[in-house]
């Protein structure tokens, strides 16, 4: 069981991906409006809604998992960290979302998807691959759900960059906010977090943050994401 701030906890099914950076970084990237509702695509055991409820406490989260046994395991979280009235986890494909959710019905939306295309050979399970969650998928998803104005939260590997931006302008999510992670400074980018807002006009802001500093040292940027 892994121990998250303000006392939540979260309990990961067996073949689950144990907690990490991709994660906490994406939840600390996330800027939440007032009484937020909030989608997560590809939910997993609900990490993601845990983080995001720990940090905030008036926000709403629905998270869409697509594998029973994890989607199981999202219900045992909720239930043990007493959030049926603000977390819920739906069993369903993510292609599938305009079928049971209203458009527009979010005020943004979050996601940490799998890395590998479907064609990329990877020793990881399913849930890194996009052979259920291809990136046309995942933003057509975003796009349908969230509202107008409303934000587009991930993270992904920096080689699939450009195939993020152009999914997300074909579906008129428009590229705010890019941040690039690296874990000590010079070393070669490990993560980029992705904020699209829809709608937009065009302009990026690039943000840059390292995890270790040259020394090997916590940053205050993985002391504010870790809580320490």
């Amino acid at each position: 069981m892994e121990q998250l701030h303000n006392g939540f906890t979260l309990q990961l099914c067996e073949g689950a991906f144990p907690l990490s950076t991709d994660s906490i970084a994406l939840s600390g990237f996330v800027r939440l409006p007032k009484q937020a509702k909030v989608l997560d695509l590809g939910a997993g055991c609900g990490t993601l809604g845990l983080l995001l409820c720990a940090g905030d406490a008036n926000c709403a989260v629905t998270g869409v998992e697509i594998d029973e046994k994890t989607h199981q395991t999202a219900l045992e979280n909720i239930a043990a960290n007493k959030l049926a009235d603000r977390l819920t986890s739906i069993c369903a494909d993510i292609r599938a979302v305009p079928s049971f959710l209203s458009p527009g019905s979010f005020h943004c939306c979050v996601s940490n998807p799998p890395y590998f295309s479907a064609r990329q050979e990877s020793a990881n399970s399913s849930a890194r691959h996009e052979t259920l969650c291809a990136l046309e998928d995942l933003f057509a998803a975003a796009a349908w759900a969230v509202r107008y104005g409303g934000d587009f939260y991930l993270v992904h590997k920096p080689d699939r960059l450009s195939e993020l931006c152009v999914c997300a302008t074909k579906h008129k999510l428009e590229p705010k906010r890019l941040l690039l992670l690296r874990h000590r400074p010079g070393d070669p980018i490990s993560l980029v977090l992705l904020q699209c807002r829809k709608g937009a006009k065009p302009g990026l802001i690039i943000e840059e943050e390292c995890l270790q500093d040259a020394q090997g040292a916590p940053t205050e940027y993985y002391r504010r994401l870790y809580h320490i």
